[in-house]
C-alpha cells in the first residue's frame, strides 16, 4: 500500500491509557500511527515500540497540546513520517488538580482543564482541517476527526466541577466541526468514556467497581478497559459506521441510560 492511499492517524495523548489503546487498534487495522505525549520520554518511546512490533509506520510527536503555536509543526512532522493523515484523534486530556468542593475551584486548574481538553481541541481541529482542505483528497480513504470528551460533559461529578465544564466544551467543538466538516464529507464524532480503568481513574476505581456491583451504577458491570474505547475508536475511524457524523458514541456501559 502505499503512503499515500494508506489510512493514518495522529492519536494525541497516546503514551498510554485510551490513546494508547486506540493507536495500537488501528496499527492492528493498517494505519499508520503518529503518537504524542507531552515529552519525548521512555513511555512514549515504549509506546512507539508497542506499534512498530504491528508492521505499520510509526512515529514520535512529542509536544503539549495546549502549546497553540505547536500545532502546525506537530502535523508537519506526523505527515513527514507516516503520509498524509487521514484521522485525527483529540484523546489527550486531565482531570484536576485537585477533587473538591466546587466553591474551591482554583483559577489555576480550571484554566489548566480548559487549555488542554477543550481549547486545544479547537484550534488542532482547525489546524487539521486547514492542512486537510488544502490538498486533494480523492484517494479513497475515510477522514474522520474523533474527539475524547466524557461522560461528565452532561453528567455532573461535583468534586471535578472545572473537568466537566471543560468537557461540556469539548462536546460543543465537535459539534461546531461536525457542522463544518460535513459538507467536506469528513465526519466527525465525541467519545464519551465513561469509567475506563486509566491512571486517571485509578485512585477512585475501586469506589466505583463497588458501586457497580451493589448499585448497578453501569448496565454492563465492570469497569471500562483502554481496550474497548480503542475498539470503537479504530471502528469510527475505518469508516465502518457509514452515513454517520456529529454523533455521540457513549462507551459506557449503558451508565447514563436513564432509570427509575
Amino acid at each position: 500500500m502505499s503512503a499515500g492511499s494508506r489510512h493514518a492517524a495522529f492519536v494525541t495523548g497516546s503514551s498510554r491509557g485510551i490513546g494508547l489503546a486506540a493507536a495500537l487498534e488501528l496499527a492492528r487495522r493498517g494505519f499508520g500511527v503518529a503518537l504524542n505525549g507531552p515529552a519525548d520520554d521512555e513511555e512514549l518511546k515504549s509506546a512507539e515500540a508497542a506499534v512498530a512490533a504491528l508492521g505499520v509506520p510509526v512515529a514520535r510527536v512529542a509536544g503539549d497540546v495546549a502549546d497553540l503555536g505547536g500545532h502546525e509543526s506537530m502535523l508537519e512532522a506526523a505527515e513527514a513520517a507516516i503520509g498524509p493523515l487521514s484521522t485525527l484523534i483529540n484523546n489527550a486530556g486531565v482531570s484536576v488538580i485537585s477533587r473538591g468542593d466546587p466553591l474551591d475551584v482554583t483559577e489555576e486548574s480550571y484554566d489548566r482543564c480548559q487549555a488542554i481538553n477543550t481549547k486545544a481541541q479547537f484550534f488542532l481541529s482547525q489546524r487539521w482541517a486547514r492542512r486537510l482542505l488544502a490538498r486533494e483528497r480523492d484517494d479513497g480513504r475515510f477522514y474522520s476527526l474523533i474527539n475524547v470528551s466524557s461522560s461528565n460533559a452532561t453528567a455532573v461529578a461535583e468534586p471535578r466541577a472545572e473537568y466537566c465544564v471543560s468537557k461540556a466544551g469539548s462536546a460543543m467543538v465537535s459539534q461546531v466541526f461536525a457542522v463544518r466538516l460535513g459538507r467536506e464529507n469528513i465526519a466527525v464524532y465525541d467519545i464519551r468514556p465513561g469509567l475506563i480503568e486509566t491512571a486517571m481513574t485509578k485512585a477512585v476505581s475501586e469506589t466505583y467497581q463497588r458501586r457497580i456491583d451493589e448499585e448497578g451504577l453501569t448496565l454492563i458491570r465492570r469497569l471500562g478497559k483502554p481496550e474497548d474505547v480503542g475498539r470503537v475508536m479504530a471502528t469510527l475511524a475505518t469508516g465502518e459506521l457509514p452515513y454517520t457524523t456529529g454523533h455521540v458514541i457513549a462507551v459506557d456501559a449503558g451508565m447514563l441510560v436513564p432509570r427509575f
